[in-house]
């Protein structure tokens, strides 16, 4: 038995994005408790050139939705990229995980042989809905996602893996 391109991706980005939502809850939680803004984590960054915990995050719809609507056929929602607020990164969260969520196997038929021009900086490189997925849209996804759940753990906010791994 194969497994759709839907099955490999979205359901997936929808899982990651509302585990990362409730990251946040945790944050906002433990912020309070140690009398923190939580915009000091929002600014949090692992090293110096690396994004902000928001930045992470605002990354981390962006891939998922543009892979989405790429493979799906669809466009993906616009977002201003203003969000730094723990109350408007918690809204663009609750978008993307929608769009995700809304999305059928169908409308992603045929995106697994299906050719895209994937843009690498200034360069458009052709690649497969299967590739693209598998090779580009998830570990990127995933690294951001990560970063943003290693920068909570090394500012102290009691998260373990089954919080980033969400609900079995």
């Amino acid at each position: 038995m194969t497994t759709s391109l839907f099955q490999t991706s979205i359901p997936a980005f929808a899982k990651s994005l509302t585990a990362l939502s409730s990251i946040l809850d945790k944050m906002a939680a433990d912020a309070s408790a140690r009398k923190i803004a939580p915009e000091v984590l929002l600014a949090t960054r692992l090293y110096p050139d690396m994004f902000p915990l928001w930045r992470q995050i605002q990354l981390a719809t962006d891939f998922s939705n543009n892979a989405t609507a790429r493979i799906a056929g669809l466009e993906a929602p616009k977002f201003s990229n203003d969000e730094i607020s723990l109350d408007q990164l918690k809204a663009r969260l609750d978008t993307s995980i929608a769009f995700q969520k809304a999305v059928t196997a169908a409308q992603t038929e045929g995106a697994d042989e299906k050719e895209f021009g994937i843009r690498f900086g200034a360069e458009t490189k052709p690649m497969r809905g299967r590739d693209y997925i598998v090779h580009f849209a998830l570990p990127s996804f995933y690294f951001h996602v990560t970063t943003a759940y290693a920068i909570l753990r090394s500012c102290g906010v009691p998260i373990g893996k089954t919080d980033f791994i969400g609900p079995l």
